[in-house]
């Protein structure tokens, strides 16, 4: 089998990977690289392998095959040494409620023989302070969300991996949150999993999109989006025929919705408003709306993963 050679400037490299439960293939030869300081998006329905992939990153679970760097050591022969190079915060976070704050974060920073002094750095970091003196169990899921935050952070590790950070959270704690994670961006690269596609689009340089255990995108967010077709909404004030809207140029479909109202798709980036209002006017019809509609990233992510 052919290992590529990882490339040390980046701080998560993926090859081939597969992963089996018995005749279910959960991933299917998954492959891509992340650049330091990278914040990027990791999208796909329940069930899509997005979990699976980053318990494999976080050598929770073996692929079947495929191989994997992070931070250029082998996620199969250097498990101790990435699992010491990464924080982890899993989608249900795992909290011993009992336990105070302070306390939980000097539990964690024992097993990495950290000095107190992190422990109260990374206290301020995450805006624990005030609450610090709490149980666990006493605390919001905005609050707790922080605390994992914290602990996968107390060994400043190079790479975070997220899963669904924001799961759970209202409005206020999502902003939060959110704010944290790209405050921690500047210094960290991080790859997160979220089902929100605002919060992707507010923290988020690139995007990956996994569906059916295959990537079906994989790029910058500005270059997705502008990477799609244009639609020209379009209402006249006449009926026209489908194949006389087919002569407009670069017109890759016209599609009738309702009455005289068209969804024309243009398959250039160029703003094709004044074509179609020129068109309307050349064959003897006026045109009663005209709008370019904006492709967003969940409709985008809708026609990927139907």
């Amino acid at each position: 089998m052919h290992i590529e050679i990882p490339i040390f400037h980046m701080s998560i490299q993926v090859d081939g990977i597969i992963k089996e439960y018995s005749s279910q293939r959960a991933l299917n030869e998954v492959s891509f690289k992340i650049e330091s300081g990278e914040i990027v998006g990791f999208l796909g329905p329940n069930g899509a392998g997005k979990s699976t992939m980053m318990k494999i990153i976080t050598t929770y679970v073996e692929p079947t095959s495929g191989v994997a760097f992070v931070n250029g050591f082998d996620i199969k022969s250097k498990g101790i040494e990435v699992k010491q190079s990464v924080g982890y915060l899993p989608e249900h976070n795992p909290l011993y409620l009992d336990f105070y704050v302070r306390e939980y974060l000097k539990f964690h920073a024992d097993i990495h023989k950290i000095g107190k002094e992190r422990i109260e750095e990374v206290i301020n970091q995450v805006g624990l302070i005030d609450i610090k003196g709490k149980k666990i169990a006493q605390l919001s899921k905005g609050y707790r969300q922080r605390v994992g935050l914290a602990a996968a952070l107390l060994h400043d590790p190079e790479v975070l991996i997220l899963d669904e950070p924001t799961t759970g959270l209202d409005p206020n704690q999502l902003k939060d949150i959110r704010d944290l994670i790209k405050a921690i961006g500047k210094t960290k690269t991080i790859l997160l999993s979220t089902h929100i596609m605002q919060e992707v689009e507010a923290m988020c340089d690139r995007v990956i999109i996994i569906n059916k255990g295959n990537i079906v995108a994989d790029k910058k967010l500005e270059d997705l989006l502008q990477d799609q077709n244009q639609i020209i909404q379009v209402e006249f004030d006449l009926n026209v025929e489908e194949q006389i809207l087919l002569k407009l140029p670069n017109l890759r479909e016209a599609n009738n919705i309702e009455g005289n109202h068209w969804n024309l798709v243009f398959d250039v980036e160029s703003d094709m408003r004044a074509e179609v209002f020129d068109f309307a006017h050349n064959n003897g019809l006026r045109t009663l709306q005209l709008n370019r509609k904006v492709i967003s990233l969940e409709s985008l992510f809708q026609n990927l993963t139907n």
